[in-house]
């Protein structure tokens, strides 16, 4: 079954399938909506996080809590460990071309959300819900529309439980192990008890949760990961000539590094950058969805900054405190690595417990974001009925994800995002011109930057 699964895996993942559609997809949007997130990146930063939210507008949570919900199920360990993988497989270079997955993937978030939130529905409690698994039906008519929704939907639900719980739970309980000694099984239990309060709340207890926490955790380790850079400021120039000129040349060895191609630069760093920021699998558009909004482009405008603030800040950090501490060339990979950086800047042993606090914090958010998407899914299979038994299937699959092995299930996880991606960016391309002409008919009207 491992076997398969790799397989598999390989094939949608792999350099002919996923990842190139992926990135075309973002650079056709990007194009389309003729480069949306750099012309109005000010104003959509300004009205999530300093406007925050529309009076008297439908929806669940505000601009602010839809945000920081989508940051809370992105900003992962992909932050932190995929980066160092990226660059421990592709170089220094790799950086580079995570980067440009974040930039157009603004464009792919953007579409999104834009569509999550036009094609909405009210559930049986009386909450918004939206994503792939609605607009797929709008954008392919007929049994194979609704066929591709529903597939995106389970593809959905069961995924929230690999790579958005027992991967998350797995990883913070192997961490905090490693560090402090602390047993798997006490982990998990804390986990499982603190992710339970939030998640059985529902949109709006995660919303309110996520508000405070997200903006915490995140703002702490970009100002540890700044103070690294500031001890190793004379080595920055450098470390970003490294990422430019490697991005196109290759990576030669170096100390433990083997050395890298420029295609697996571009492989790796795309593959990562993917990851980390989920552009094109359409959990934006979820997230979104439950959001008090008025139109759509203002929705959509507020989600493709999670983008920005994940792969273009915060990753960003994350690959220049390697990068410029030399950690890259040890040999060590995954949070080793980035663990390894910040040791190297911080003092006596704050580095590594930096990033073993982040690890938990950064997965614990996780855990909370993937729920929603899940049991949003799964409503969208079998009605509103079927949301409080997945909430509590959810919470106790946090502590078996702390405790057991879980090789089949990150590849396996692999796979179901993969089969979320495919469907998701068919809706994409096929309702396309539909996102241009609405953007451009909201940004043609009148007094377009006044909001309630």
């Amino acid at each position: 079954m491992l076997d398969l699964l790799e397989t598999t895996s390989r094939v949608i993942w792999g350099p002919f399938l996923l990842i190139p559609l992926l990135l075309a997809t973002g650079l056709y949007l990007t194009l389309l909506l003729r480069g949306l997130q750099f012309r109005r990146l000010g104003y959509a930063l300004w009205l999530g996080i300093v406007r925050r939210r529309e009076a008297g507008a439908e929806g669940d949570i505000s601009h602010y809590q839809a945000l920081t919900t989508a940051l809370a199920a992105t900003v992962g360990v992909g932050n932190i460990a995929g980066v160092a993988t990226a660059i421990f497989l592709g170089g220094p270079g790799a950086v580079l071309w995570m980067w440009v997955t974040g930039l157009v993937g603004m464009a792919t978030k953007y579409s999104e959300a834009f569509l999550g939130v036009r094609f909405r529905r009210v559930d049986g409690a009386g909450e918004q819900s939206g994503g792939p698994q609605f607009y797929l039906g709008a954008a392919v008519r007929g049994p194979l529309g609704a066929a591709l929704g529903a597939g995106f939907a389970v593809a959905a639900a069961v995924a929230a439980f690999g790579i958005g719980n027992m991967v998350q739970a797995n990883t913070v309980a192997h961490e905090i192990h490693a560090r402090f000694g602390v047993p798997n099984w006490v982990t998990g239990l804390v986990l499982m008890g603190a992710a339970g309060a939030v998640i059985l709340g529902g949109i709006r207890s995660i919303g309110r949760f996520t508000a405070l926490f997200v903006p915490f955790m995140a703002v702490v380790y970009v100002l540890a990961a700044a103070w690294v850079l500031i001890v190793h400021i004379e080595a920055l120039p450098g470390a970003l000539a490294l990422i430019l000129t490697d991005a196109f040349s290759g990576t030669a060895a170096a100390g433990g590094f083997a050395g890298a191609t420029v295609a697996a630069a571009v492989r790796f760093g795309v593959a990562r950058g993917i990851f980390s920021n989920e552009s094109g699998l359409g959990t934006g558009g979820i997230a979104a969805a439950a959001a008090r909004t008025g139109n759509p482009a203002r929705q959509g405008l507020v989600s493709m900054t999670q983008t920005f603030i994940d792969t273009l800040v915060v990753v960003s950090f994350t690959a220049l405190v390697i990068v410029t501490t030399g950690a890259w060339t040890s040999g060590e990979t995954g949070a080793a690595m980035t663990s390894l950086a910040f040791s190297r800047g911080l003092p006596g042993q704050w580095g590594g417990i930096i990033v073993t606090v982040s690890v938990a914090f950064f997965a614990f958010s996780t855990l909370l974001g993937w729920a929603y998407y899940g049991e949003r899914n799964i409503e969208r299979l079998f009605a509103r009925r079927a949301v409080t038994p997945y909430r509590f299937a959810f919470v106790l699959a946090i502590f078996a994800g702390a405790v057991t092995e879980l090789d089949l299930v990150w590849t396996f996880s692999d796979v179901m995002n993969g089969l979320m991606a495919l469907p998701n960016l068919i809706g994409l391309l096929r309702l396309s011109g539909m996102v241009a002409r609405e953007t451009r008919a909201f940004f043609a009207q009148e007094g377009w930057r006044r909001v309630p």
